[in-house]
């Protein structure tokens, strides 16, 4: 019998290493292929594969970044010597436009004498600047391929425009969605605290265990229900509300995203900030009732300060789960990469770009591997975050 219960043990030691290692090796090839191919995007250009830009061998313009090329296929560029080079109107082609400079006698049968067009048209064309894909590049092709500065990791945290299909050269700052990430959590955290706090309070120290006992599945229940019913009741109720309440043209704003992360955020808040509270010892508070303290004297100078790490710790798990929350924010932050000024603008955030572009994005190119740069940004906010829960938690008071 006691052989039979040392090979149960020793299968049961077994199975419990063999799913922990499954599960830690799992997560750290998550996070290797997340570094894989984010860190990708800074080894390219953002023109994708197989696509060159053109101009004219006599441009005296040897280099151009992502924005200028996107500026200058706008139209918010129209001269070379904005970008260093001569006075000369610049003239934009794609593909397109270059096949329709031509009959279909000059192009031949299957677009064969194309390449020669093409060569010919640009030389001909001092101001011209052209982009099409590689096979249409003759080996003595006489005219100048621009190379595009590298991506660079400052370029991309620092850069204030996300044109992530902008043709040729896609433009890709992350700024706008790094402060729409944390000007959303920090809204629904400066909602979320208080009420939390408050509500936390009530139900450790005030209620009585019949209130409680009925307050504490209604609060956790709240966590319970999936991020897109939030996000239905946003669109359908606060958006509307924040727009005729403030005048504004459309309700999908910062401060409905908020509104909506705060309240997906108090059960987490609420719940582990009262466990905190509940922990303060019975003889600290007896103390201080018979030293005269009234009931809220107490709560106030002895229960905060002793569970003052379990209700940091709440907080900041709080705004772990603001700033992860993906469907909800999509739903009624109106999604615009621009940079916030007030909470009644639209924003965009990390969550959400990557939620809504990853389907359309091509697998492997510079737009994929971007999403996956914004995903290492997101995977380091919420490591600091995590990282300051431990740190507040092994605190002495």
């Amino acid at each position: 019998m006691k052989k039979l219960k040392r090979i149960f043990d020793k299968i049961t030691h077994g199975v419990l290493f063999t799913s922990s290692m499954v599960t830690s090796v799992t997560v750290l090839l998550v996070i290797v292929f997340l570094f894989k191919e984010g860190i990708g995007l800074f080894n390219q250009t953002a023109v994708e594969n197989h696509v060159v830009v053109v101009v004219n061998s006599a441009n005296s313009v040897h280099e151009l970044t992502s924005k200028q090329v996107k500026d200058i296929f706008n139209q918010d560029i129209t001269n070379w010597k904005e970008v260093g080079g001569q006075d000369l109107e610049i003239t934009t082609r794609s593909i397109d436009d270059l096949a329709g400079q031509f009959t279909e006698e000059e192009l031949g049968t299957d677009m064969v004498n194309l390449p020669t067009l093409i060569d010919q048209y640009i030389s001909d064309n001092p101001g011209v600047i052209a982009y099409f894909p590689d096979t249409y590049l003759k080996k003595d092709f006489r005219s100048k391929k621009i190379p595009l500065a590298k991506i660079s990791v400052k370029e991309f945290i620092s850069g204030v425009e996300w044109y992530p299909t902008s043709q040729p050269a896609a433009v890709y700052g992350a700024w706008p969605l790094i402060l729409g990430t944390l000007w959303v959590s920090l809204g629904a955290i400066l909602l979320a605290l208080p009420i939390g706090l408050i509500t936390a309070l009530y139900m450790a120290e005030v209620a009585g265990q019949r209130l409680r006992n009925m307050l504490k599945p209604v609060v956790e229940l709240l966590s319970g229900i999936p991020s897109v019913v939030y996000g239905f009741f946003g669109l359908v109720v606060l958006v509307p509300l924040i727009q005729r309440l403030f005048k504004l043209d459309v309700g999908e704003t910062a401060l409905a995203g908020s509104i909506i992360l705060a309240i997906m955020s108090l059960p987490t808040i609420i719940t582990i900030a009262e466990d905190a509270i509940r922990t303060t010892p019975r003889a600290l508070k007896e103390a201080s009732l018979a030293l005269g303290a009234s009931h809220w004297q107490t709560m106030t100078r002895v229960t905060i300060p002793y569970a003052k790490s379990g209700i940091i710790a709440a907080v900041i798990l709080g705004i772990g789960r603001a700033v992860g929350e993906t469907m909800a924010v999509l739903m009624v932050t109106g999604n615009a990469s621009v940079i916030p000024h007030t909470f009644l603008e639209p924003v965009r955030t990390i969550p959400a770009t990557i939620a809504a572009e990853l389907g359309e994005a091509p697998f492997g190119g510079t737009h994929f591997k971007a999403l996956f740069a914004l995903g290492i940004i997101l995977f380091i906010i919420t490591f600091i975050f995590n990282m300051l829960v431990e740190t507040v938690k092994t605190k002495k008071v």
